[in-house]
């Protein structure tokens, strides 16, 4: 049996759709389920005094490291006996990647599963065998590699927050319009915020990127999908359109003229940040996580008194970067290429 038959029958499929798109994406889930759930469990039970909340909200974030690994387990069609074992692996590689572990986690548990893949029921002992193998390749990839991926991560995320602190205005436009193109695109943003730990000034402007995504194309499409298509879009994901992005590319201008208009506005005159958990500056107006995350900000800078309070300019300013600007001006942009030919009818329809 040669090499390429022995991952076949193992299912290891070394391509970028199974490890950008699906393991990523997965990661996404894993992050959403216990850092980001958890971290707003825990700013309601502060909001209400309810210590209950407090505690469900702090062990939901503790085992984010362990919830990614196994989400990424699950989606690169782990055995059990490997799936379970990534917990640990998840655990070693998150606190080992310090600020940058969500990136860190992604790597090496992709590595660990798959090694531990490799030999799962191979041997008569597979229940010690396969543990042992993805636990020790993970753990030790952890130990060697997990701190400069993790501060590889956090650097370059700083970078970008440095920058876009220093230039506000074109940095906002390019945080927002990428952050915003890779939410569409069939690949997880919310994952890139969160293992670039994006936050601040920068977690604004990809929120605003976000936003301008879902509902852009939420609003613009009302025609052709009504009710359904404007919930779906705007509370669910843009990445519905990529069928017909692909069919018709033009379809993808309005949205990103929004992202680049709303991007600069929320970091030069509404100074809107995500100081909330770095996975929802990738979210948008996807369960309103994104404004969740902004919200949670506001409380936590409040708190730690490097905010005097929750003004009126912060929520107008969220209300019209997340949701009036990117409907106005995403629909205005689709008009113009309706009239001109260049979106036709059903072009938008899912």
């Amino acid at each position: 049996m040669t090499m390429k038959e022995y991952f076949e029958k193992k299912n290891v499929n070394i391509s970028a759709r199974r490890y950008g798109i699906d393991a990523m994406s997965a990661m996404a889930q894993g992050l959403f389920a216990s850092l980001l759930i958890g971290t707003i469990i825990e700013t309601l039970g502060t909001q209400l005094s309810i210590q209950f909340l407090i505690d469900a909200g702090t062990y939901a974030k503790s085992v984010a490291g362990p919830a990614m690994a196994v989400s990424i387990g699950y989606a690169l069609k782990a055995p059990q006996l490997v799936l379970f074992s990534l917990i640990a692996v998840g655990a070693a590689a998150n606190g080992l990647g310090g600020a940058g572990g969500p990136l860190a986690v992604y790597v090496i548990a992709i590595i660990a599963c798959e090694c531990g893949k490799l030999v799962s029921k191979e041997t008569k002992v597979d229940i010690l065998v396969t543990p042992a193998v993805t636990i020790l390749a993970g753990t030790i990839l952890s130990i060697l590699f997990a701190p400069y991926i993790g501060k590889a991560a956090s650097s370059l995320g700083s970078v970008i927050m440095w920058a876009t602190e220093l230039q506000p205005f074109f940095m906002g436009i390019i945080v927002s319009v990428l952050v915003g193109i890779a939410l569409t695109l069939p690949i997880s943003s919310a994952a890139i915020c969160a293992a670039l730990g994006l936050t601040g000034l920068a977690g604004g402007a990809a929120v605003a990127g976000c936003c301008a995504q879902m509902v852009g194309f939420a609003v613009m499409s009302y025609k052709e999908n009504g009710i359904g298509g404007l919930v779906s879009q705007g509370l669910g994901t843009s990445m519905l359109q990529m069928a017909n992005i692909i069919r018709n590319p033009r379809t993808w201008i309005p949205p990103i003229v929004a992202s680049a208009i709303t991007g600069p506005l929320a970091t030069c005159v509404f100074r809107m940040q995500n100081n909330g958990p770095a996975v929802a500056s990738g979210m948008g107006t996807c369960g309103l996580v994104g404004q969740i995350g902004v919200y949670t900000g506001w409380v936590n800078d409040t708190a730690s008194g490097l905010k005097a309070g929750i003004g009126a300019m912060d929520w107008t300013g969220m209300v019209l970067i997340c949701f009036v600007l990117p409907a106005l001006i995403s629909w205005a942009v689709c008009e113009l290429e309706r009239k001109a030919g260049w979106i036709k009818e059903n072009d938008l329809k899912l």
